[in-house]
């Protein structure tokens, strides 16, 4: 990689990091039923060991950390710096000292073998470029027996806050885009569920159960502040939508604002997805 790669790799993590900064609030604030429920799924209670990986700003292992208590611990890892700095600001916020920060990449995890009750890692797993060495670490890091909660994302046409800007988009260009998750990391890896059970399966886990829950991730007074969300969020997406000339730009922003405010509820709209939470025991050798 040369100076100009890596300068632009590091630009491009500056501005995530301050795009969640700045939206950190309310997709906290809209998605913390994920959260919740994520824990209700792994039974966490006072004085358990948990173990959040892909914790970005910290959900589930803020929660968690309130739910373990005192006597409980909470370890929040993350390859990223920038967005658990976040989660540290927050913890502080809220008054926690029984969770601590790490950053460190999941598909080679190093924490005590065996140390943990449960495991959660929400909207993680289907960005890993090995999610499978990703469980083979988490599958270590549980007690024999231990949970293991994870959550990704369903079909396509069940997600519209990642497929509804590509849907429009294909009205103003020739080919179809791809999935994106199909045949690597990305949003719908993990969208047919047979997958991530198999991938489960294969690194010592049994698949207990699995639930759906329709959330929104965004929410604006008006569909053009959704707009500026998914240019914001940037990604492929957009690179493909500033190809297009600036009339076609502008009647795909409009074509979002319009679809978007057919589900206004009140004073604001929204954009979000059902996510699909899969509830694993550790319980083979991986």
């Amino acid at each position: 990689m040369d100076d100009a790669e890596r300068k632009a790799q590091e630009a491009a993590r500056a501005r995530a990091v301050e795009f969640w900064r700045q939206h950190d609030e309310m997709e906290a604030r809209l998605t913390r039923p994920v959260s919740e429920r994520m824990l209700d799924l792994a039974g966490v209670s006072a004085g358990m060991q948990v173990l959040d990986v892909a914790a970005g700003r910290g959900e589930p292992a803020l929660p968690a950390a309130h739910r373990v208590g005192a006597h409980g611990r909470v370890l929040a890892v993350d390859p990223a710096e920038g967005v658990l700095q976040i989660a540290r600001e927050r913890a502080r916020r809220e008054g926690l000292t029984n969770v601590e920060f790490q950053v460190a990449d999941a598909e080679a995890l190093r924490v005590e073998e065996g140390a943990f009750d449960v495991a959660t890692l929400r909207w993680g797993l289907m960005y890993m470029r090995e999610p499978e060495r990703a469980l083979q670490c988490i599958h270590r890091a549980l007690k024999p027996g231990g949970a293991f909660v994870i959550a990704s994302w369903a079909e396509p046409h069940r997600v519209p806050w990642a497929w509804l800007g590509r849907r429009m988009l294909e009205r103003y260009r020739d080919v179809s885009l791809p999935i994106p998750g199909s045949d690597g990391p990305g949003v719908f890896r993990h969208a047919d569920p047979a997958v991530l059970d198999a991938a489960l399966r294969r690194n010592g886990f049994s698949v207990e159960t699995s639930e759906d829950m329709d959330i929104p991730v965004v929410e604006a007074s008006d569909g053009s502040g959704i707009v500026a969300w998914l240019r914001q969020l940037g990604g492929p997406l957009v690179k493909l939508v500033d190809e297009l000339p600036e009339h076609q730009q502008r009647a795909w922003e409009e074509d979002i604002s319009a679809e978007v405010e057919k589900h206004r509820v009140g004073e604001t709209v929204t954009l979000g997805g059902v996510t699909r939470l899969t509830l694993a025991k550790a319980v083979g050798v991986p």
